[in-house]
């Protein structure tokens, strides 16, 4: 199954159903009076985040939404009936964005949240509604509500607790497989992540999700390689995993690098807390680790950690300070069941 991410749909509501005109004819009534029915309701069209999904490849091969019209009224004083309500159902984190893609109609973060996209039209008055004392046989009735057009795009990010950053081959992939049960492509050469990667990791008894996007290059923001768009994916996390090639002769510009994409795509990812992580350091010797170490301790002002996600080297100490600078509601606390004597 393919990941998609952002799409675009086409909604409309339903019309409201059209008033009646009727009299009462009936034998021996005389004065029968209007009985004309109203119109029914338009079905709406609604949004809501369900348990079970993480793309949004269903609306790739559906993208027009229409729900039904209400039925006209009828005679008898009977009112027509509504027209049935759409449902889209998205994956928890989606976003829905009005057709300028900018202004952001509902952001569906919690399972079970549901919001009405297009509210169907009102069933207009049968001619009973105008009966007065003057005017004891209306001929006239109301016309239903026209139903709401509107051009939308659904934006998905995904849920997670710890971000995954770094260029191309910095072996974000490799620590993904190493702590969880995520199997993403690996490979020898950049850009093989093409589309974010979930992975559930464990660590002192509790377990968080990191997901892995595609590697940023200089110049993302302007479109170079894959683009920033899978930042946002990143953007609910906690905190963000900076993982530097060791083996580059350029941890410093390697670092700035990423640090300037953050910055121009806005928001406040830049702000968010962030572990540095020196990686592959298994490939160098202690000279070595000591001379890049100093360098982006240098560049980034701040701790940078040794790891190497192959030989398992500091894996463990990094996955536990992810775990402290992720917040305790986040936290997934493994149950040990305690040992019971087996009955029939």
């Amino acid at each position: 199954m393919k990941f998609l991410d952002l799409c675009k749909v086409y909604i409309r509501s339903g019309a409201g159903g059209g008033g009646c005109v009727s009299f009462r004819r009936e034998k021996y009534i005389e004065y029968g009076g209007p009985d004309g029915g109203d119109g029914g309701t338009g079905g709406s069209v609604w949004a809501e985040a369900v348990d079970g999904l993480n793309t949004l490849i269903d609306f790739r091969y559906q993208q027009h939404f229409f729900a039904k019209n209400g039925q006209p009224g009828m005679g008898k004083q009977r009112t027509g009936k509504d027209g049935d309500d759409i449902i889209l159902r998205v994956p928890v984190g989606t976003e829905i964005l009005d057709e300028d893609q900018e202004t952001v109609i509902a952001d569906l973060t919690e399972l079970g949240q549901r919001v009405q996209l297009a509210r169907g039209g009102n069933g207009g008055w049968g001619n009973l509604h105008f009966k007065s004392a003057t005017n004891q046989a209306p001929r006239r009735s109301n016309p239903g509500q026209e139903g709401v057009d509107r051009t939308l795009w659904l934006r998905l990010k995904l849920i997670a607790d710890v971000g995954l950053l770094g260029l191309p081959n910095a072996g974000k992939s490799t620590f993904l497989a190493t702590t969880s049960n995520a199997r993403p492509k690996i490979a020898d050469y950049p850009f093989t992540t093409l589309h974010p990667n979930l992975g559930v990791v464990g660590v002192d008894n509790t377990e968080f999700v990191v997901a892995d996007i595609p590697g940023l290059i200089e110049g993302a923001s302007e479109g170079r390689g894959l683009g920033d768009l899978f930042l946002g994916h990143v953007e609910r996390c906690a905190v963000l995993l900076h993982l530097i090639d060791s083996t580059s002769e350029t941890v410093a510009e390697d670092y700035h690098t990423i640090i300037g994409e953050l910055e121009a795509y806005g928001g406040d990812l830049a702000e968010k807390p962030r572990v540095t992580v020196l990686n592959k350091v298994d490939a160098l010797d202690e000279e070595e680790r000591a001379s890049r170490l100093s360098e982006l301790e240098k560049a980034c002002g701040g701790e940078v950690m040794m790891m190497s996600s192959v030989a398992g080297e500091g894996v463990t100490e990094v996955l536990r300070t992810l775990r402290q600078n992720i917040d305790d509601d986040r936290l997934r606390f493994r149950t040990t069941e305690e040992d019971t004597p087996w009955q029939p």
